[in-house]
């Protein structure tokens, strides 16, 4: 297994385990795999899983800030804010609101 693929799946991992209604970071699951400087590389790991159709939660990843920065990568320009709403978020103007009381922890694993 290439170098990338053992960090996609380290990350994927991860994903899998988000719970319904909950969101978390790029920054936060490249801090529990033991990657912190590596949010950015979560990220194409993400817009890696949705190109290959990975039954994975996508949609509960986002920024640090809450922001819906991977948006674009869903197909459609809505889809990832429809399935956030579909959970229970109310996002306005592509950020979760009250983002600090839905972020799910990945250290909770551990």
């Amino acid at each position: 297994m290439k170098k990338t693929e053992d960090f996609y799946e380290k990350v994927y991992a991860v994903v899998r385990q988000i719970p319904e209604g909950k969101v978390t970071s790029y920054g936060a699951i490249a801090k529990v795999i033991g990657a912190p400087k590596s949010a950015r590389t979560v990220g194409y790991a993400m817009n890696n899983c949705l190109k290959n159709n990975a039954d994975l939660p996508a949609h509960r990843v986002v920024n640090r800030n809450g922001v819906l920065t991977g948006k674009h990568h869903f197909g459609h320009v809505d889809q990832m804010q429809k399935l956030l709403e579909a959970e229970g978020h109310l996002v306005k103007d592509d950020e979760i609101q009250g983002f600090k009381k839905v972020f799910w922890d990945p250290y909770a694993l551990y």
